[in-house]
């Protein structure tokens, strides 16, 4: 297995993480989920030290020169932390063109905010952010992606069967119009 250079980097500040630390690292968003030994283990390790204090999933090209998607994992070897707080950003911002040809992410004030409040206080937001306990996390074979601990809420509409039936002919309609 062929070992990105991040990788390194990121044993290297886990490794020496003293008590009382804290740490932020910008890492590839495919971090979080990556099935490989060497990511599993590094995540694995973040959570059986107890110091996974929570990631922030940002959105796409938010910086000017890359297109990876990027989150950024914070570490406190302050205290031992029992859960994270996972939270998907990625939806945030707003899409500007950058010198006529490269499309950048801006995050205004209010949403630079509400990421920075939302994490300093630990709470969760429906479809934002959610504390998922160390355990749960390592069912899920150590996802820091906070999409997999979202609850998921259905909503039931009472259709009569007419309603029912029209209301599938629309949508039959309609992916038959995307697929044209």
């Amino acid at each position: 297995e062929k070992m990105e250079i991040y990788l390194m980097f990121l044993q290297h500040i886990v490794a020496s993480m003293k008590p009382g630390g804290h740490a932020a690292v910008v890492v590839p968003t495919g971090f979080l989920t990556a099935k490989g030994k060497i990511p599993m283990a590094i995540r694995k390790r973040m959570v059986e030290s107890k110091m996974l204090r929570g990631v922030v999933s940002m959105p796409s090209n938010i910086f000017a020169n890359t297109g990876t998607n990027v989150s950024i994992v914070f570490l406190d070897a302050s205290e031992e932390h029992d859960h994270a707080l996972l939270m998907d950003a990625s939806k945030l911002g707003e899409k500007r063109k950058v010198d006529g040809k490269n499309q950048r992410t801006f995050l205004s004030a209010d949403e630079i905010e509400q990421i920075i409040s939302t994490f300093n206080s630990d709470t969760e937001s429906d479809g934002f952010s959610v504390k998922a306990s160390y355990e749960d996390i390592t069912t899920k074979k150590y996802s820091f992606s906070a999409g997999q601990y979202f609850e998921v809420k259905i909503e039931y509409v009472s259709l009569t069967s007419k309603e029912f039936d029209a209301e599938l002919a629309k949508r039959m309609e309609t992916l038959g119009e995307l697929f044209a």
